[in-house]
């Protein structure tokens, strides 16, 4: 069964995609490579055609694992992929959107990814040291010459998504958007509407925290979560305390809490493309079933009233706020 298709510019995908992130690196200990391909073999299986990855999920070993799995099925599905943010063997983060250093990280993702074409080449995170216009001048060269086919953006404001967007037509924006991350709300669910912007929702699933499984805050060393205010201290207990009402609602619908939250945001508009990221199969399944999910306005308006204005903790520390460009809550 296959819900109705979602646009990402000329691309025809299914509602929910495949973040693959969580396979390679960010989550503790990644699974092995031969664990990992089993879950995209199985992803391909279940009808997930929109895949998602970045030179900085492993330190490029997340693109070696999609190019050389999936390698055979290229024709079969949309590949994402970004540059700009890079982790290098340690893990340490850097930011650099030099133009020069866009056009090497492409051609490294094409060799990697085992591919002549990226579908879809956003700029990871924008530099700014640099004008937005000379990154995405950048990526425009690279559609020019042949080796991506379309442009997207990830975590940045209106603003400079307005600028982008005059520089060279944007085909999506990736943000973070769930129950518990509204920032989207402030202005770029509206903006890209209206600029004819696919908004691709990354952490639906609030990294685990939604599908009301999360019942300790003791993560393995390398966790990302370790870092993040929601998942420390007080703030975690209370936000542990939300799921009760939700729990309520979902055996309401008859749903698991991951179903009805990838529900939730596919409601919210019809622009909204849900890429959850697993490295369970089980859970892949799982979030598959959410775009069957049909959630009433009462039941929208009451899982609103859980987590708007409730949820402790801000979704990152202050470092990797200052890297972002994203309107802030309200």
């Amino acid at each position: 069964m296959v819900a109705s298709p979602r646009q990402v510019g000329p691309f025809s995908v299914a509602p929910i995609g495949l973040g693959c992130m969580n396979l390679s690196h960010a989550y503790g200990v990644p699974p092995s490579v031969e664990q990992g391909a089993t879950l995209l073999r199985r992803a391909r299986e279940v009808g997930y055609n929109f895949i998602d990855t970045a030179v900085a999920y492993g330190f490029g070993k997340n693109e070696t694992l999609i190019g050389d799995t999936l390698v055979g099925q290229r024709h079969e599905f949309v590949l994402a992929s970004k540059a700009g943010l890079f982790r290098d063997a340690e893990g340490k983060r850097e930011i650099n959107g030099h133009p020069d250093v866009l056009r090497a990280s492409c051609e490294a993702s094409l060799q990697r990814l085992r591919t002549d074409v990226i579908d879809l080449y956003y700029l990871h995170r924008w530099d700014k040291r640099y004008p937005v216009e000379d990154q995405i001048g950048a990526l425009a060269e690279m559609k020019q010459a042949g080796k991506i086919r379309a442009i997207g953006i990830s975590e940045v404001s209106v603003a400079t998504l307005k600028k982008a967007h005059a520089t060279h037509p944007i085909t999506a924006i990736q943000s973070e958007y769930s129950l518990w991350t509204r920032n989207a709300e402030q202005g770029m669910l509206a903006a890209t509407k209206e600029l004819g912007i696919a908004f691709v929702a990354f952490s639906p699933l609030a990294r685990g925290f939604l599908p009301g499984t999360m019942h300790s805050n003791e993560f393995a060393p390398g966790d990302i979560r370790r870092a993040m205010p929601r998942f420390i201290g007080e703030a975690f207990q209370a936000n542990l305390k939300l799921l009760d009402a939700m729990t309520v609602i979902a055996r309401e619908v008859g749903c698991s809490m991951a179903e009805l939250s990838i529900a939730w945001v596919l409601a919210r508009a019809a622009h909204i493309v849900a890429l959850p990221g697993t490295t369970n199969i089980a859970h892949l399944e799982e979030n598959w079933r959410g775009q069957f999910v049909d959630i009433p306005h009462d039941v929208m308006t009451r899982l609103d009233a859980i987590f708007v204005g409730h949820v402790a903790g801000n979704r990152y520390p202050a470092s990797v706020r200052a890297e972002i460009d994203t309107e802030e809550e309200q």
